[in-house]
Parts: C-alpha cells; structure tokens; sequence
C-alpha cells in the first residue's frame, strides 16, 4: 500500500468524509485489473495533491459503503467536498484526467 493512499474500513470512511475538505474515494477490489492499472497513478497524483485525503476501500470487505455511494462498476472515484459527493468518476483514468478530476 502506498504511504499517500490509505486503504479504510466502512467505518473509517464515515470520519473521513464528515471531516471539512476533499477526500477522494477509490472504491476497488483485489481482484479487479484496471483497479489494479489505477493504483500507481492514483499515487502518483496523491503524492502531488497534498490538500486532498486519498483512500481506497474495498467493495468485497465494506459492501456497505460501496452500496451507500451507489457503486456499481470498479473502479469507481468518488470526490467527497466538506462531506458532500459532488463527482463519480467509473474505470480507468490517465494522470491527467485523474488531476483534472480532483482539481474540480
């Protein structure tokens, strides 16, 4: 696991999302390729974008919060604002879409 992205439980991700700021959500299985294509970019960009919390959670352990953020497709990216999702983003994404993605 990468020291910018932190993989969390159902119930870690309910405090981080309630907490004030951006949080990406990569909402993965272990199981899963482009999951597995995403993760070195997600780092990449993690470790540039220091004013955003980068976690992964893993939808065969939290089946919950996949359900709870309507994950149907993986991976799925989910932008939390000051606990609030405002975007969704399903598969694959080069490190220049991902950054646009979390710049928004």
């Amino acid at each position: 696991m990468s020291e910018f992205v932190k993989e969390i439980s159902s119930a870690e991700l309910k405090d981080v999302t309630a907490k004030d700021g951006k949080v990406l959500i990569d909402f993965f299985a272990t199981w899963c390729g482009p999951c597995k294509m995403l993760a070195p970019v997600l780092d990449k960009v993690a470790a540039d974008e220091k004013d955003v919390t980068f976690v992964k959670v893993d939808i065969d352990r939290n089946v919950d919060a996949a359900e709870a953020y309507g994950v149907q497709v993986i991976p799925t990216l989910v932008l939390v604002k000051n606990g609030e999702a405002v975007a969704k983003q399903m598969g694959f994404m080069p490190e220049a879409e991902l950054k646009k993605f979390v710049e928004q």
